[in-house]
């Protein structure tokens, strides 16, 4: 005696497989095509970041020669970090940072502004003796 399978039950098995493949396949194309492309995404991301820093540096180096430098850049003194540099003026001592595109101000160098609109800057002089 050969059973009948109810026509409910065979949707039923048909649509459970369908889900299944259906899980399978998005499983297989996360795995062989969007986890490389995010993988890519982030190296490509961390490249231009470190792109980003090197112009960042260069520019430091060459702002103070730049037309539109609002100081004779003769007397700049390049530091490097935690400020760019110094401009030694005749009536004047400025501490310069030099900032491109949009990067802001670390918290350190935030806190040495602070520091100088505060006039909390003095003199120390160092004397070496035998």
């Amino acid at each position: 005696m050969i059973e009948t399978i109810d026509p409910l039950m065979l949707l039923w098995i048909l649509l459970i497989g369908i889900i299944i493949g259906l899980v399978i396949t998005l499983a297989f194309v996360y795995r062989v095509a969007v986890a490389p492309l995010r993988k890519k995404i982030k190296e490509l991301q961390a490249e231009k970041q470190s792109q980003s820093t090197l112009y960042g540096l260069i520019s430091e180096q060459f702002a103070p020669f730049m037309k539109y430098y609002p100081f004779n850049p003769e007397n700049f003194r390049f530091i490097g970090t935690p400020i760019d540099g110094i401009q030694f003026e005749k009536d004047k001592v400025v501490f310069v940072e030099i900032k491109t595109h949009k990067s802001r101000l670390t918290p350190l160098q935030n806190h040495i502004k602070n520091l100088v609109k505060n006039k909390k800057v003095e003199w120390f002089e160092f004397k070496i003796t035998k």
